[in-house]
């Protein structure tokens, strides 16, 4: 039952429009067009969730540390891109974090601390680098405001699968990891079909 959600959740996430994702901040508000940037945008959705898993499969300090990391990060890069500062290479980038992030959650991978949270504050550099991109007219606090707290509900969601899976699975903890890494394999090919389509 699991797997089905899981599946059913990751071809949702894939099927979901880009397009979607830019509100108008004079129509909807500066804080509407922030939330729904991340939320509508698949390659937003798949990294932020994959945060949320890989922080779940090492559990302890990282059940923090990894969201944390990357929401601060997020943050640097969409004040980077509001002073136009650029970085380049931002939406490869975006879809490599995809990848990356699927794949260390498919492998399972236990990395130090330092290094994990190393890894997803680079990619929350570009994640937010692309929001402030993509503000429009929106009002930078508002709009700001709004992504983070949808990134900070993705993480959640990520963490709350990840759980999920561990209460599911009680009796088996193994199952618990398989159905994890299956949601990382689906992420990662995600990213790839994002990166080629």
């Amino acid at each position: 039952m699991i797997i089905r959600l899981g599946l059913a959740a990751g071809v949702f996430a894939l099927a979901t429009s880009p397009a979607l994702a830019h509100l108008d901040p004079a129509e909807h508000g500066s804080f509407a067009a922030g939330f729904t940037h991340p939320l509508f945008g698949t390659d937003h959705v798949l990294a932020m969730i994959a945060v949320g898993l890989w922080a779940a499969l090492q559990g302890g300090r990282a059940v923090w540390t990894l969201p944390t990391a990357f929401v601060g990060a997020m943050v640097a890069g969409f004040a980077l891109s509001l002073a136009g500062v650029p970085l380049p290479y931002v939406e490869p980038l975006i879809l490599t974090s995809v990848v990356v992030l699927g794949t260390v959650v498919a492998l399972a991978l236990r990395l130090p601390l330092g290094l994990s949270a190393a890894l997803v504050a680079l990619f929350g550099v570009c994640h937010g680098h692309a929001h402030g991109g993509e503000i429009g007219l929106a009002g930078e606090f508002g709009y700001a405001g709004g992504f983070v707290l949808a990134t900070a509900l993705l993480h959640a969601a990520g963490l709350l699968i990840g759980y999920s899976a561990n209460i599911a699975t009680r009796n088996d903890p193994d199952w618990a990891e398989r159905i994890i890494r299956g949601l990382g394999v689906v992420t990662a090919v995600g990213g790839i079909l994002l990166a080629t389509g």
